[in-house]
């Protein structure tokens, strides 16, 4: 039987030729978390989801961080989910911990507390999410922010309190100021704008500046208008207010008109939103240590893009405001 060994070593070369034939092995995915890159990658051409909680999205100046931000993601290859907390910093931690379940790579927050927002914070760091602030930082030490990028609330205060004196200089009198305590940026701003009063009341001599009340604004108009009127009612006689925002600075406004206080009252605000400049354009605020919200959003993308490129980030990053008066408001282009 000479046919049988031939055909055991036939079907002995078919069987190596189909092993032979086989696909090798899948290539390792290179999604493995690593420490600039906590978050798998997904698989499509999008890089990741970066999850904003925004302060409040009926203020413009976030609502300009929002869309810079969204473009300038767009630009690296991420998504973006933008949500608004509505000054409720319950809310807020709500939207981190949706942003964890969807598996966001990176979390952005205004903080609407700058210290109760910490046990959300602290959830996501659990979570392997890297957390970024921007505008109003994290004043709490039970969690970890990579980078907070804002204004230099700190100088920009000291801004609004030279342009103060400046206008008191020589007759001194009553002041105001419309709070945000809530929110670490505030503190600064008024932090600064103190520091200035105080060392001019130092060497003062006839012209004190007294500032008698310190109302909460909660940043917004309706509430500005609230604490501007109780301010002008306890005290007749008020020469300024500082507002810590530029609705603040309009809901006062609108409450000096209506008590026909608006000559004597003078309005420092603080922004250099849209609103604010026509408002300095037309008289009815003195001026605005001015910030850039636009400048904030990219550069915010931009530490992220940086982080999960592995390169060093800074943890805060602070851009100089500038004073903003009338004059300037003349020559602006945003208000042809």
């Amino acid at each position: 039987m000479i046919l049988r060994p031939i055909l055991i070593a036939l079907t002995f070369a078919i069987c190596l030729t189909g092993c032979n034939n086989s696909k090798p092995p899948a290539p390792p995915s290179d999604t493995a978390n690593t420490p600039s890159n906590p978050n798998p990658q997904p698989v499509s051409g999008v890089k990741g989801t970066i999850g904003y909680s925004a302060l409040t999205l009926t203020n413009p100046f976030f609502t300009v961080i929002a869309d810079t931000m969204k473009a300038e993601a767009k630009k690296q290859g991420y998504e973006i989910i933008v949500l608004s907390a509505d000054r409720d910093v319950k809310k807020q931690a709500d939207h981190v911990h949706d942003f964890i379940v969807k598996g966001v790579s990176a979390i952005v927050l205004n903080p609407c507390d700058s210290q109760s927002i910490g046990p959300a914070i602290a959830e996501a760091n659990a979570a392997g999410i890297p957390v970024f602030t921007n505008d109003i930082k994290y004043a709490g030490d039970q969690a970890k922010v990579v980078c907070h990028i804002a204004t230099d609330n700190f100088q920009g205060g000291k801004l609004a309190g030279d342009a103060l004196v400046k206008l008191l200089s020589g007759t001194g009198g009553k002041v105001a100021i419309l709070h945000f305590p809530q929110a670490e940026s505030c503190q600064m701003r008024v932090k600064g704008f103190l520091e200035v009063v105080n060392a001019h009341n130092e060497k003062a001599t006839g012209d004190k500046i007294d500032v008698v009340t310190t109302l909460d604004g909660g940043g917004v108009r309706d509430e500005g208008f609230k604490a501007a009127k109780d301010a002008i009612e306890a005290h007749p006689d008020l020469a300024a207010i500082f507002a810590i925002n530029d609705p603040s600075a309009l809901g006062a406004r609108a409450a000096l008109e209506a008590v026909n206080k608006e000559a004597q009252v003078k309005i420092i605000g603080f922004d250099g939103q849209i609103t604010g400049k026509q408002a300095i354009r037309d008289g009815k605020i003195l001026c605005d240590p001015i910030q850039f919200p636009d400048r904030i959003g990219s550069m915010t993308i931009e530490q992220i893009t940086k982080y999960f490129g592995g390169d060093q980030v800074p943890q805060e990053l602070l851009i100089p405001s500038e004073l903003y008066y009338q004059a300037d408001a003349e020559k602006d282009p945003e208000l042809k």
